[in-house]
């Protein structure tokens, strides 16, 4: 049977319309590689990002997510420094292991229900600092939004920015959905990052209607000083880079990232609804943005998949016998259509239970 819609990841969602013009413009004639300076395209983009996050800024664009963690954070620290960031954290679960062979360091991770670090969890990995037989702790890594779906307030962005400053070390933002979380919080890209004191951002724009490309953006100059020789040597170095920087532009001109992130955030609130409508379910992670975390019942799941597939987040969630943490995404084109037909798919499946 034909799959409909997936509520597995945003990243399955195809490129969206402004997005392909943008390709397709881009693909006349010839323009300098690399990303040189006779090439406009990405000239252009690095000027919309300047616009966006301030004058004292230098962006680089990379093919993924996984290159835009892992250069931006191994551009602060050496092997015998340490990253700490939540257990869930993507770059601690989901990069298979690429900080540890390609940075060479340790990650240190905190545990946390909904995704979210605090300063109280990261205060007592303090006392490696100075001590020779301990990775000494560097970069503070969060994710916004979260893998868990929650989003951090600016305040807790700046709380964390201001105590690793206070401590010799850095914050790195996964952006993989950034562009939610401004949504979520009704924010701009400088208020929530430049201005809280970020010091290297993982700008995603892939799972908001991109077709390829993120980019890493130091939010500071001289912490860029040589980025360029370690993105090649990272083998991130596009040489038709033009097709990267053309997305990035229209992305950011009249507000496209947002009106695709709102309407991603919109459907998962009203799925956030469906879902709260059906008594045997219960949602069980704050609805921030575009992901909907909801407590299934087993005998269920597969049978649902078969027509809108979902991943299961985790298999046995303390206290809920014979359920199934599951994630639910939206997407920058999910319908109120998709919704609907996924809530009566769970409950046709429930009734056959």
């Amino acid at each position: 049977m034909k799959m409909k819609k997936s509520f597995a990841s945003d990243n399955w969602s195809g490129t969206c319309p402004e997005i392909m013009t943008a390709l397709a413009d881009a693909n006349k004639g010839h323009a300098e590689a690399y990303g040189e300076l006779d090439d406009v395209f990405t000239a252009r983009a690095k000027q919309k990002f300047i616009e966006n996050f301030g004058e004292d800024i230098d962006v680089f664009f990379v093919y993924n997510g996984t290159a835009a963690n892992v250069l931006g954070v191994s551009h602060l620290i050496n092997s015998y420094h340490a990253i700490v960031a939540a257990r869930s954290a993507h770059l601690n679960e989901d990069e298979c292991g690429a900080p540890e062979k390609f940075i060479g360091c340790k990650l240190l991770e905190l545990e946390s229900t909904d995704g979210k670090i605090q300063v109280r969890q990261i205060k007592p990995l303090l006392k490696s600092i100075g001590f020779q037989h301990h990775a000494q702790p560097k970069v503070i890594s969060i994710s916004q939004v979260t893998e868990m779906g929650t989003v951090y307030s600016i305040d807790e962005i700046k709380e964390l920015a201001d105590f690793a400053h206070s401590n010799s070390m850095f914050l790195h933002v996964d952006g993989a959905r950034i562009a939610n979380a401004a949504v979520s919080l009704n924010a701009d890209f400088k208020s929530m990052i430049t201005d809280t004191g970020v010091d290297v951002l993982s700008f995603g724009g892939t799972k908001n209607g991109l077709m390829f490309g993120e980019a890493v953006v130091f939010l500071n100059k001289g912490l860029a000083v040589d980025f360029e020789y370690r993105r090649k040597q990272g083998m991130q170095l596009h040489s038709k880079m033009r097709f990267i920087a053309a997305q990035f532009e229209r992305y950011l001109t009249d507000d496209l990232w947002r009106e695709n992130a709102s309407r991603a955030n919109l459907l998962a609130k009203h799925l956030e609804e469906e879902m709260n409508k059906i008594p045997q379910l219960e949602v069980s992670q704050d609805v921030n943005a575009n992901g909907v975390f909801v407590y299934l019942p087993e005998a269920i799941i597969e049978k649902v998949r078969e027509k809108y597939f979902f991943h299961v987040w985790n298999e046995s969630p303390q206290g809920k016998d014979g359920m199934k943490e599951v994630r639910l995404m939206c997407s920058w084109d999910t319908t109120k259509d998709d919704v609907a037909g996924l809530g009566n798919e769970i409950k046709e499946a429930l009734g056959n239970c």
